[in-house]
Protein backbone atom coordinates (compact mmCIF):
# COMPACT_ATOMS: atom_id res chain seq x y z
CA UNK A 1 0.00 0.00 0.00
CA UNK A 2 2.75 2.47 0.95
CA UNK A 3 4.58 1.83 -2.26
CA UNK A 4 1.14 2.63 -4.21
CA UNK A 5 0.60 5.49 -1.92
CA UNK A 6 4.16 7.14 -2.77
CA UNK A 7 3.74 6.39 -6.29
CA UNK A 8 0.62 7.65 -6.74
CA UNK A 9 1.79 11.31 -5.62
CA UNK A 10 4.77 11.17 -8.52
CA UNK A 11 4.08 14.26 -11.26
CA UNK A 12 5.79 11.72 -13.26
CA UNK A 13 2.62 8.84 -13.04
CA UNK A 14 1.31 9.40 -16.65
CA UNK A 15 4.51 10.65 -18.63
CA UNK A 16 3.44 9.91 -22.20
CA UNK A 17 5.66 8.57 -25.14
CA UNK A 18 5.15 8.77 -28.54
CA UNK A 19 7.52 7.75 -31.54
CA UNK A 20 7.09 10.74 -34.10
CA UNK A 21 5.56 10.46 -37.49
CA UNK A 22 7.52 8.71 -40.16
CA UNK A 23 8.90 11.89 -42.19
CA UNK A 24 10.22 12.66 -38.90
CA UNK A 25 12.64 10.15 -38.83
CA UNK A 26 16.09 9.16 -40.02
CA UNK A 27 15.68 6.41 -42.47
CA UNK A 28 18.24 4.32 -44.40
CA UNK A 29 20.69 4.48 -42.66
CA UNK A 30 22.83 0.88 -41.95
CA UNK A 31 23.28 0.89 -38.33
CA UNK A 32 26.41 -1.07 -37.42
CA UNK A 33 26.25 -4.70 -36.72
CA UNK A 34 29.18 -4.89 -34.38
CA UNK A 35 28.22 -7.10 -31.84
CA UNK A 36 29.18 -4.50 -28.73
CA UNK A 37 26.90 -3.41 -26.02
CA UNK A 38 27.14 0.20 -26.36
CA UNK A 39 24.39 2.70 -27.48
CA UNK A 40 25.61 3.07 -30.98
CA UNK A 41 24.16 6.60 -30.55
CA UNK A 42 24.77 10.00 -29.36
CA UNK A 43 22.62 13.35 -29.50
CA UNK A 44 23.05 16.95 -28.69
CA UNK A 45 20.61 19.58 -29.40
CA UNK A 46 22.69 20.38 -33.01
CA UNK A 47 23.21 16.82 -34.12
CA UNK A 48 22.61 13.18 -33.61
CA UNK A 49 25.43 11.01 -34.62
CA UNK A 50 24.89 6.69 -35.12
CA UNK A 51 27.50 4.17 -35.88
CA UNK A 52 27.04 2.58 -39.18
CA UNK A 53 28.67 0.09 -40.97
CA UNK A 54 31.47 0.62 -42.91
CA UNK A 55 33.28 -1.22 -45.35
CA UNK A 56 37.30 -1.15 -44.48
CA UNK A 57 37.37 0.67 -41.59
CA UNK A 58 34.90 2.35 -39.15
CA UNK A 59 32.55 5.31 -39.79
CA UNK A 60 29.31 7.01 -38.22
CA UNK A 61 26.90 9.68 -39.53
CA UNK A 62 26.58 13.07 -38.56
CA UNK A 63 23.46 14.40 -38.92
CA UNK A 64 22.34 17.73 -38.42
CA UNK A 65 18.68 17.30 -36.13
CA UNK A 66 16.75 18.94 -38.68
CA UNK A 67 17.66 16.72 -41.68
CA UNK A 68 15.26 13.90 -41.51
CA UNK A 69 13.75 11.57 -43.64
CA UNK A 70 15.71 9.26 -46.14
CA UNK A 71 19.31 9.65 -45.48
CA UNK A 72 21.38 9.38 -49.25
CA UNK A 73 23.63 6.51 -49.72
CA UNK A 74 26.43 9.21 -50.52
CA UNK A 75 26.29 11.04 -47.12
CA UNK A 76 29.47 11.86 -46.24
CA UNK A 77 30.28 9.99 -42.84
CA UNK A 78 33.47 10.72 -40.17
CA UNK A 79 35.16 7.68 -41.46
CA UNK A 80 39.21 8.04 -40.00
CA UNK A 81 39.27 5.12 -37.84
CA UNK A 82 40.70 1.59 -39.42
CA UNK A 83 38.34 -0.28 -37.38
CA UNK A 84 34.92 -0.55 -36.19
CA UNK A 85 34.16 2.65 -34.36
CA UNK A 86 32.55 0.68 -30.66
CA UNK A 87 31.71 4.12 -29.06
CA UNK A 88 30.72 7.69 -29.72
CA UNK A 89 30.26 10.80 -27.31
CA UNK A 90 29.77 14.48 -27.91
CA UNK A 91 31.36 16.62 -25.57
CA UNK A 92 29.03 18.22 -23.21
CA UNK A 93 30.32 21.86 -23.34
CA UNK A 94 31.09 22.09 -26.93
CA UNK A 95 28.29 20.80 -29.32
CA UNK A 96 30.86 20.11 -32.21
CA UNK A 97 33.28 18.12 -30.54
CA UNK A 98 32.60 14.24 -30.41
CA UNK A 99 34.94 11.31 -29.31
CA UNK A 100 35.02 7.91 -31.36
CA UNK A 101 36.10 4.58 -29.63
CA UNK A 102 37.59 1.70 -32.42
CA UNK A 103 38.62 -1.55 -32.54
CA UNK A 104 41.63 0.07 -34.17
CA UNK A 105 42.61 0.74 -30.89
CA UNK A 106 42.61 4.69 -30.95
CA UNK A 107 40.37 7.08 -29.69
CA UNK A 108 39.80 10.20 -32.06
CA UNK A 109 38.28 13.72 -31.44
CA UNK A 110 36.52 15.47 -34.20
CA UNK A 111 35.18 19.00 -34.99
CA UNK A 112 32.08 18.60 -36.70
CA UNK A 113 31.66 22.26 -38.78
CA UNK A 114 28.96 24.48 -37.74
CA UNK A 115 26.31 23.22 -40.36
CA UNK A 116 26.64 19.42 -40.62
CA UNK A 117 29.18 17.47 -43.23
CA UNK A 118 29.32 18.21 -46.77
CA UNK A 119 32.17 15.99 -46.79
CA UNK A 120 33.26 12.91 -45.33
CA UNK A 121 35.39 13.82 -42.57
CA UNK A 122 38.74 12.00 -42.35
CA UNK A 123 41.44 13.93 -40.25
CA UNK A 124 40.41 13.91 -36.27
CA UNK A 125 41.83 16.99 -34.59
CA UNK A 126 43.67 14.83 -32.32
CA UNK A 127 44.31 10.83 -31.66
CA UNK A 128 44.77 9.44 -28.68
CA UNK A 129 46.92 6.55 -28.39
CA UNK A 130 47.33 4.61 -25.43
CA UNK A 131 45.07 1.16 -25.20
CA UNK A 132 46.62 -1.94 -26.97
CA UNK A 133 43.71 -3.65 -27.09
CA UNK A 134 40.40 -2.06 -28.59
CA UNK A 135 38.73 0.46 -27.21
CA UNK A 136 35.11 0.20 -26.41
CA UNK A 137 33.96 2.94 -24.23
CA UNK A 138 34.84 7.27 -24.47
CA UNK A 139 33.20 9.33 -22.33
CA UNK A 140 33.43 13.03 -21.35
CA UNK A 141 34.16 14.88 -17.83
CA UNK A 142 30.73 16.29 -17.16
CA UNK A 143 32.39 20.00 -15.54
CA UNK A 144 36.17 20.02 -17.13
CA UNK A 145 37.30 21.43 -20.45
CA UNK A 146 38.56 18.47 -22.86
CA UNK A 147 39.38 16.06 -20.04
CA UNK A 148 37.97 12.63 -21.65
CA UNK A 149 38.16 8.89 -20.70
CA UNK A 150 38.52 5.81 -22.65
CA UNK A 151 38.62 1.92 -21.56
CA UNK A 152 39.73 -0.36 -23.57
CA UNK A 153 39.53 -4.49 -23.88
CA UNK A 154 42.79 -4.31 -22.32
CA UNK A 155 41.22 -3.32 -18.95
CA UNK A 156 42.90 -0.12 -18.68
CA UNK A 157 41.05 3.02 -18.16
CA UNK A 158 42.99 5.80 -19.66
CA UNK A 159 41.94 9.57 -18.72
CA UNK A 160 43.17 12.30 -21.74
CA UNK A 161 43.70 15.95 -21.78
CA UNK A 162 42.12 16.40 -25.54
CA UNK A 163 43.39 20.39 -25.43
CA UNK A 164 47.46 18.67 -25.18
CA UNK A 165 46.77 14.86 -26.67
CA UNK A 166 48.49 13.88 -23.33
CA UNK A 167 47.64 11.10 -21.20
CA UNK A 168 47.51 12.83 -17.83
CA UNK A 169 46.25 9.44 -15.90
CA UNK A 170 46.49 5.68 -16.75
CA UNK A 171 44.43 2.83 -14.19
CA UNK A 172 45.80 -0.17 -15.67
CA UNK A 173 46.02 -2.66 -12.73
CA UNK A 174 42.31 -1.83 -10.67
CA UNK A 175 40.62 -4.24 -13.77
CA UNK A 176 41.16 -8.12 -14.39
CA UNK A 177 38.91 -9.01 -16.58
CA UNK A 178 36.56 -6.68 -19.23
CA UNK A 179 35.22 -3.15 -18.27
CA UNK A 180 31.31 -3.05 -19.23
CA UNK A 181 30.96 0.55 -18.51
CA UNK A 182 32.33 3.66 -16.91
CA UNK A 183 30.12 6.21 -15.64
CA UNK A 184 31.50 9.74 -14.12
CA UNK A 185 29.60 11.23 -10.62
CA UNK A 186 27.63 14.42 -10.77
CA UNK A 187 31.30 16.70 -10.33
CA UNK A 188 33.46 14.23 -12.02
CA UNK A 189 35.51 13.56 -8.52
CA UNK A 190 34.83 9.55 -9.37
CA UNK A 191 34.11 7.43 -11.75
CA UNK A 192 32.20 4.01 -11.26
CA UNK A 193 32.72 0.97 -13.04
CA UNK A 194 31.07 -2.70 -14.01
CA UNK A 195 33.34 -5.49 -14.78
CA UNK A 196 33.35 -8.80 -16.30
CA UNK A 197 34.40 -9.96 -12.76
CA UNK A 198 30.89 -9.28 -11.31
CA UNK A 199 32.29 -6.19 -9.18
CA UNK A 200 31.06 -2.68 -9.31
CA UNK A 201 34.16 -0.57 -7.87
CA UNK A 202 34.30 3.21 -7.43
CA UNK A 203 37.12 4.96 -8.43
CA UNK A 204 39.30 8.36 -7.33
CA UNK A 205 41.17 8.37 -10.39
CA UNK A 206 43.40 11.40 -9.15
CA UNK A 207 44.58 8.96 -6.37
CA UNK A 208 44.18 6.10 -8.39
CA UNK A 209 42.82 4.50 -5.51
CA UNK A 210 39.19 2.28 -5.25
CA UNK A 211 37.17 3.65 -2.59
CA UNK A 212 34.63 1.15 -2.78
CA UNK A 213 33.41 -1.55 -4.14
CA UNK A 214 31.27 -4.75 -4.41
CA UNK A 215 31.93 -8.30 -5.14
CA UNK A 216 29.06 -9.83 -6.62
CA UNK A 217 26.94 -7.05 -7.59
CA UNK A 218 24.31 -9.25 -9.62
CA UNK A 219 24.98 -13.03 -9.56
CA UNK A 220 24.68 -13.55 -13.08
CA UNK A 221 27.18 -13.74 -15.90
CA UNK A 222 25.66 -11.17 -18.56
CA UNK A 223 26.84 -8.09 -18.68
CA UNK A 224 26.10 -5.24 -15.76
CA UNK A 225 25.57 -1.75 -15.78
CA UNK A 226 26.90 0.83 -13.09
CA UNK A 227 26.06 4.36 -13.04
CA UNK A 228 26.58 7.33 -10.43
CA UNK A 229 22.87 9.82 -9.44
CA UNK A 230 22.89 13.15 -8.55
CA UNK A 231 22.95 12.26 -4.79
CA UNK A 232 26.57 9.85 -5.23
CA UNK A 233 24.15 6.81 -4.82
CA UNK A 234 25.09 4.54 -7.46
CA UNK A 235 22.51 1.90 -9.89
CA UNK A 236 23.14 -1.08 -11.30
CA UNK A 237 21.95 -3.12 -13.87
CA UNK A 238 22.15 -6.72 -14.21
CA UNK A 239 21.16 -10.48 -14.42
CA UNK A 240 20.55 -12.74 -11.05
CA UNK A 241 21.71 -16.47 -10.95
CA UNK A 242 18.57 -17.38 -12.70
CA UNK A 243 19.09 -14.71 -15.74
CA UNK A 244 16.29 -12.82 -14.68
CA UNK A 245 17.16 -8.85 -14.79
CA UNK A 246 17.74 -6.66 -12.30
CA UNK A 247 18.13 -3.43 -10.70
CA UNK A 248 19.69 -2.63 -7.60
CA UNK A 249 20.22 0.91 -5.61
CA UNK A 250 23.69 0.88 -3.99
CA UNK A 251 24.99 3.60 -1.11
CA UNK A 252 29.08 3.80 -1.83
CA UNK A 253 29.81 4.39 1.41
CA UNK A 254 28.36 1.00 2.68
CA UNK A 255 27.95 -1.77 0.06
CA UNK A 256 27.82 -4.90 1.86
CA UNK A 257 24.05 -4.65 1.11
CA UNK A 258 21.87 -2.38 -1.61
CA UNK A 259 19.14 -0.03 -0.37
CA UNK A 260 16.69 -1.60 -3.18
CA UNK A 261 17.29 -4.43 -5.07
CA UNK A 262 14.56 -5.49 -8.14
CA UNK A 263 13.95 -8.47 -10.36
CA UNK A 264 12.56 -7.55 -13.44
CA UNK A 265 11.89 -10.53 -15.86
CA UNK A 266 14.08 -12.94 -17.80
CA UNK A 267 15.23 -11.77 -21.15
CA UNK A 268 18.89 -11.92 -21.93
CA UNK A 269 19.38 -8.12 -23.49
CA UNK A 270 21.82 -5.66 -21.55
CA UNK A 271 19.24 -3.25 -20.05
CA UNK A 272 21.24 0.15 -20.91
CA UNK A 273 20.34 2.97 -18.06
CA UNK A 274 20.05 6.73 -19.28
CA UNK A 275 19.63 8.76 -16.05
CA UNK A 276 18.06 12.21 -15.88
CA UNK A 277 19.33 14.36 -12.66
CA UNK A 278 17.11 16.69 -13.03
CA UNK A 279 14.01 14.94 -12.62
CA UNK A 280 15.40 11.83 -10.94
CA UNK A 281 14.07 9.52 -13.07
CA UNK A 282 15.84 5.92 -14.77
CA UNK A 283 14.89 4.83 -18.13
CA UNK A 284 15.98 1.46 -19.18
CA UNK A 285 16.30 0.02 -22.25
CA UNK A 286 17.36 -3.21 -23.69
CA UNK A 287 19.08 -4.10 -26.37
CA UNK A 288 16.95 -5.93 -28.46
CA UNK A 289 13.63 -5.17 -26.41
CA UNK A 290 10.92 -3.31 -27.81
CA UNK A 291 10.37 -0.92 -24.56
CA UNK A 292 11.73 1.60 -22.56
CA UNK A 293 10.61 1.09 -18.56
CA UNK A 294 11.42 4.57 -16.36
CA UNK A 295 11.87 4.58 -12.80
CA UNK A 296 11.62 7.11 -9.84
CA UNK A 297 14.28 7.10 -7.28
CA UNK A 298 13.09 8.73 -4.20
CA UNK A 299 14.14 8.75 -0.46
CA UNK A 300 11.48 6.57 0.09
CA UNK A 301 11.21 3.19 0.30
CA UNK A 302 10.92 1.00 -2.55
CA UNK A 303 13.29 3.95 -3.02
CA UNK A 304 13.09 2.45 -6.84
CA UNK A 305 9.50 3.18 -8.17
CA UNK A 306 8.66 1.91 -11.72
CA UNK A 307 6.36 4.66 -13.11
CA UNK A 308 5.21 3.23 -16.52
CA UNK A 309 6.60 1.37 -19.76
CA UNK A 310 6.93 2.41 -23.37
CA UNK A 311 5.92 -0.31 -25.91
CA UNK A 312 6.53 -0.51 -29.74
CA UNK A 313 6.78 -3.00 -32.14
CA UNK A 314 10.37 -2.91 -33.40
CA UNK A 315 13.26 -4.45 -31.30
CA UNK A 316 15.88 -1.74 -30.16
CA UNK A 317 19.90 -1.59 -31.82
CA UNK A 318 20.48 1.16 -29.74
CA UNK A 319 19.83 4.70 -28.61
CA UNK A 320 20.53 8.14 -27.46
CA UNK A 321 19.54 10.02 -24.96
CA UNK A 322 19.10 14.04 -25.86
CA UNK A 323 20.21 16.55 -23.01
CA UNK A 324 17.74 18.32 -21.26
CA UNK A 325 18.82 21.62 -22.83
CA UNK A 326 18.00 20.03 -26.14
CA UNK A 327 14.15 19.43 -25.20
CA UNK A 328 11.04 21.22 -26.16
CA UNK A 329 10.04 22.95 -23.23
CA UNK A 330 6.52 24.46 -24.42
CA UNK A 331 5.85 20.90 -24.88
CA UNK A 332 6.67 19.70 -21.10
CA UNK A 333 8.90 17.61 -23.04
CA UNK A 334 11.06 15.42 -20.02
CA UNK A 335 13.10 13.19 -22.61
CA UNK A 336 14.03 12.33 -25.90
CA UNK A 337 15.00 9.26 -27.16
CA UNK A 338 16.80 8.27 -30.75
CA UNK A 339 16.27 4.50 -30.92
CA UNK A 340 17.91 2.96 -33.48
CA UNK A 341 15.91 0.41 -35.65
CA UNK A 342 18.04 -1.95 -38.80
CA UNK A 343 17.37 0.63 -41.40
CA UNK A 344 17.09 4.34 -39.29
CA UNK A 345 16.13 6.29 -36.37
CA UNK A 346 13.41 7.22 -35.18
CA UNK A 347 12.99 9.94 -32.29
CA UNK A 348 10.61 9.23 -28.93
CA UNK A 349 9.26 12.00 -27.36
CA UNK A 350 8.53 11.89 -23.23
CA UNK A 351 5.96 14.29 -22.23
CA UNK A 352 4.25 15.35 -18.81
CA UNK A 353 1.24 16.01 -20.06
CA UNK A 354 -0.19 19.83 -18.77
CA UNK A 355 -2.93 21.77 -19.66
CA UNK A 356 -1.48 25.39 -19.13
CA UNK A 357 0.85 26.84 -21.78
CA UNK A 358 3.08 28.50 -19.13
CA UNK A 359 6.54 27.47 -18.34
CA UNK A 360 6.89 24.31 -15.84
CA UNK A 361 9.41 25.10 -13.93
CA UNK A 362 9.02 22.15 -11.52
CA UNK A 363 9.60 19.95 -14.33
CA UNK A 364 12.34 22.11 -15.58
CA UNK A 365 14.39 22.66 -12.75
CA UNK A 366 17.88 24.61 -13.94
CA UNK A 367 20.04 22.15 -15.40
CA UNK A 368 23.60 21.52 -16.64
CA UNK A 369 24.48 23.98 -19.10
CA UNK A 370 27.17 23.97 -22.14
CA UNK A 371 29.96 25.82 -20.05
CA UNK A 372 32.56 24.07 -18.47
CA UNK A 373 33.04 25.11 -14.90
CA UNK A 374 36.80 23.89 -14.90
CA UNK A 375 39.50 23.79 -17.22
CA UNK A 376 41.61 20.37 -17.95
CA UNK A 377 44.83 21.78 -15.33
CA UNK A 378 42.49 22.75 -12.88
CA UNK A 379 41.09 19.13 -12.75
CA UNK A 380 43.88 17.08 -12.78
CA UNK A 381 45.50 19.90 -10.10
CA UNK A 382 43.03 18.22 -7.77
CA UNK A 383 39.85 20.99 -8.23
CA UNK A 384 36.25 19.91 -8.42
CA UNK A 385 33.18 21.72 -9.60
CA UNK A 386 29.49 21.01 -9.90
CA UNK A 387 27.99 21.48 -13.41
CA UNK A 388 27.52 25.22 -14.28
CA UNK A 389 23.25 25.37 -14.39
CA UNK A 390 21.05 27.60 -16.86
CA UNK A 391 17.44 27.75 -16.72
CA UNK A 392 15.42 26.82 -19.51
CA UNK A 393 12.48 29.14 -19.15
CA UNK A 394 13.27 30.80 -22.47
CA UNK A 395 14.26 27.69 -23.84
CA UNK A 396 17.93 26.73 -25.19
CA UNK A 397 19.78 28.73 -27.85
CA UNK A 398 22.45 27.12 -28.77
CA UNK A 399 25.39 29.65 -28.80
CA UNK A 400 28.48 29.93 -30.54
CA UNK A 401 30.87 27.24 -30.16
CA UNK A 402 34.71 27.96 -29.85
CA UNK A 403 36.95 25.27 -32.28
CA UNK A 404 38.44 22.45 -30.45
CA UNK A 405 42.84 23.58 -30.39
CA UNK A 406 44.78 21.16 -29.95
CA UNK A 407 48.64 22.55 -28.62
CA UNK A 408 50.89 19.17 -28.93
CA UNK A 409 53.76 19.33 -26.57
CA UNK A 410 56.68 18.30 -27.86
CA UNK A 411 56.59 14.93 -27.59
CA UNK A 412 61.06 14.18 -27.58
CA UNK A 413 61.12 16.55 -24.03
CA UNK A 414 58.39 14.51 -22.64
CA UNK A 415 58.52 11.93 -20.15
CA UNK A 416 55.80 9.04 -20.48
CA UNK A 417 52.81 9.47 -19.30
CA UNK A 418 51.97 9.93 -15.74
CA UNK A 419 51.64 7.11 -14.18
CA UNK A 420 52.54 6.60 -10.55
CA UNK A 421 51.25 8.56 -7.53
CA UNK A 422 53.99 10.59 -6.67
CA UNK A 423 54.39 11.58 -10.41
CA UNK A 424 50.50 12.35 -10.46
CA UNK A 425 50.68 14.77 -7.68
CA UNK A 426 54.36 16.38 -9.25
CA UNK A 427 52.59 16.59 -12.38
CA UNK A 428 51.16 19.95 -13.09
CA UNK A 429 54.09 21.48 -11.45
CA UNK A 430 56.74 19.46 -13.72
CA UNK A 431 54.18 20.29 -16.68
CA UNK A 432 54.09 24.03 -15.94
CA UNK A 433 58.16 23.71 -15.07
CA UNK A 434 58.59 21.83 -18.34
CA UNK A 435 56.16 24.14 -20.38
CA UNK A 436 58.10 27.65 -19.44
CA UNK A 437 61.53 26.24 -20.31
CA UNK A 438 60.23 24.89 -23.38
CA UNK A 439 58.68 28.11 -24.45
CA UNK A 440 61.81 30.13 -23.34
CA UNK A 441 63.48 27.46 -25.50
CA UNK A 442 61.60 28.88 -28.04
CA UNK A 443 61.66 32.15 -27.97
CA UNK A 444 65.68 31.87 -28.02
CA UNK A 445 65.36 29.89 -31.28
CA UNK A 446 62.85 31.87 -32.72
CA UNK A 447 64.90 35.30 -31.94
CA UNK A 448 67.51 33.84 -33.27
CA UNK A 449 66.04 32.36 -36.69
CA UNK A 450 64.71 36.65 -37.00
CA UNK A 451 68.02 38.17 -36.48
CA UNK A 452 69.76 35.22 -39.19
CA UNK A 453 66.92 36.22 -41.95
CA UNK A 454 67.20 40.03 -40.71
CA UNK A 455 71.17 39.35 -42.04
CA UNK A 456 70.33 37.81 -44.69
CA UNK A 457 67.92 40.51 -46.14
CA UNK A 458 70.32 42.97 -45.23
CA UNK A 459 73.25 40.88 -47.36
CA UNK A 460 70.72 40.57 -50.26
CA UNK A 461 69.62 44.21 -49.74
CA UNK A 462 73.77 44.78 -50.22
CA UNK A 463 73.96 42.49 -53.25
CA UNK A 464 70.91 43.65 -54.79
CA UNK A 465 72.15 47.68 -54.91
CA UNK A 466 75.53 46.29 -56.48
CA UNK A 467 73.83 44.72 -58.45
CA UNK A 468 71.35 47.98 -60.09
CA UNK A 469 75.00 49.71 -59.92
CA UNK A 470 76.69 47.01 -62.38
CA UNK A 471 73.73 47.20 -64.52
CA UNK A 472 73.60 51.05 -64.68
CA UNK A 473 77.15 51.19 -65.83
CA UNK A 474 76.44 48.43 -68.74
CA UNK A 475 73.43 50.36 -69.98
CA UNK A 476 75.23 54.01 -69.99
Amino acid sequence: DTMRRVVRQSKFRHVFGQAVKNDQCYDDIRVSRVTWDSSFCAVNPRFVAIIVDASGGGAFLVLPLHKTGRIDKSYPTVCGHTGPVLDIDWCPHNDQVIASGSEDCTVMVWQIPENGLTLSLTEPVVVLEGHSKRVGIVSWHPTARNVLLSAGCDNAIIIWNVGTGEALINLDDMHVDMIFNVSWNRNGSLICTASKDKKVRVIDPRKQEIVAEKEKAHEGARPMRAIFLADGNIFTTGFSRMSERQLALWNPKNMEEPIALHEMDTSNGVLLPFYDPDTNIIYLCGKGDSSIRYFEITDESPYVHYLNTFSSKEPQRGMGFMPKRGLDVNKCEIARFFKLHERKCEPIIMTVPRKSDLFQDDLYPDTAGPEAALEAEEWFEGKNADPLLISLKHGYIPGKNRDLKVVKKNILDNKPAANKKSDLINAPKKAADASNSQNEAKLDEILKELKSIKDTITNQDERISKLEQQMAKIAD
